[in-house]
């Protein structure tokens, strides 16, 4: 099942010769996934599930898309995208309080006419309950909700990232281990039943979910099982030390990443997601579980609209 052609894939894979040298690792052994490109409302990884999961959506007959995340959430903002483009409305939950003015992908999902909803400051397990309690009032209203959760992580969505991961393994056949961020879980466990085996995905910690091991091997499971696979072998491996103070909360290590991948390839990433995964690969490369020779793809999920929100703004001193 591919749903809506919402992506554009399958997305290129590129040396990053200057940043493996740099980790002492041989050239052609360190390769990035732009799944950056996938070109929805800016790109990033939540297209190839929002293709499925929108294609389930519009065969049940709904006329809104109620989705939420972080205030600067990259989901919603292609979720708000997906709406558009196949015509149906778009309901927001987003924790944290309004912006005094919309910067990053707030502004996005306003250009692309989002409904927002500010909820306070909410865990991503609360934040699926508001969605849930905002498809409620929609449906006493007369209307057709669709709920879409966090990251679209169901394991709908999640098929996504099996599609990708053979996609993968056509470009890098070789493909050793496949660094992503960990946040709502289904990217990880998509590349995972993919893959058939979750010692080939090395996982960072982004954000706040507990048992982030637990979620992403039971959603890998349900997962595989959808796609007619077996449960892939091994248990999930993650990084949990470059979460910093927390999610969408800049690290040192996630900002230091950032300057290496952008000053040495020109790759532009993220302080909420990609920053930290790639703070993560490095670590992965210093402690020795990453080799020299080992066969690594960096996932790039997307994310640049974040780099120019308000709340960002002084990371970095520009001159």
């Amino acid at each position: 099942m591919n749903g809506f052609p919402l992506a554009l894939t399958p997305t290129p894979v590129e040396r990053l010769d200057r940043l493996a040298a740099h980790l002492g690792m041989a050239p052609g052994s360190l390769l990035v996934k732009r799944d950056d490109l996938t070109g929805l409302a800016g790109g990033g990884n939540k297209a190839r599930k929002l293709q499925l999961l929108c294609a389930d959506a519009v065969a049940l007959g709904r006329d809104v898309l109620v989705s939420g995340g972080g205030p600067q959430s990259n989901h919603a903002r292609m979720t708000a995208a997906a709406a558009r483009r196949l015509g149906l409305d778009c309901v927001l939950v987003l924790s944290g309080d309004r912006p005094a003015r919309p910067t990053g992908n707030v502004l996005l999902d306003r250009l692309l006419g989002a409904t927002v909803e500010w909820v306070g400051e909410q865990s991503s397990d609360e934040l699926d309950a508001a969605i849930e309690s905002a498809c409620a009032r929609l449906a006493e209203a007369g209307r057709r909700p669709y709920a879409v959760p966090v990251g679209g992580s169901n394991p709908l969505g999640s098929e996504g990232y099996v599609q990708a991961a053979g996609e993968l393994l056509d470009q890098v056949p070789d493909v050793a281990v496949v660094v992503v961020a960990t946040g709502s879980c289904g990217t990880h466990a998509g590349l995972a039943a993919g893959l058939g085996d979750h010692g080939r995905v090395l996982g960072v910690r982004v954000g706040e979910r507990p048992a982030l091991e637990e979620r992403v091997a039971g959603l890998a499971r349900a997962t595989a099982a959808r796609t007619g696979r077996s449960e892939p072998k091994g248990w999930p491996e993650i990084d949990h030390e470059q979460v910093g103070d927390g999610y969408a909360v800049p690290s040192p290590s996630g900002l230091a990443a950032i300057e290496l991948a952008a000053g040495l390839e020109g790759l532009v990433l993220d302080p909420v997601y990609t920053g930290k995964a790639m703070a993560g690969l490095v670590a992965a490369r210093q402690s020795g579980r990453i080799e020299a020779t080992t066969r690594t793809v960096f996932l790039h999920t997307g994310g640049l609209p974040g780099l120019f929100a308000d709340r960002y703004a002084g990371c970095w001193d520009v001159p």
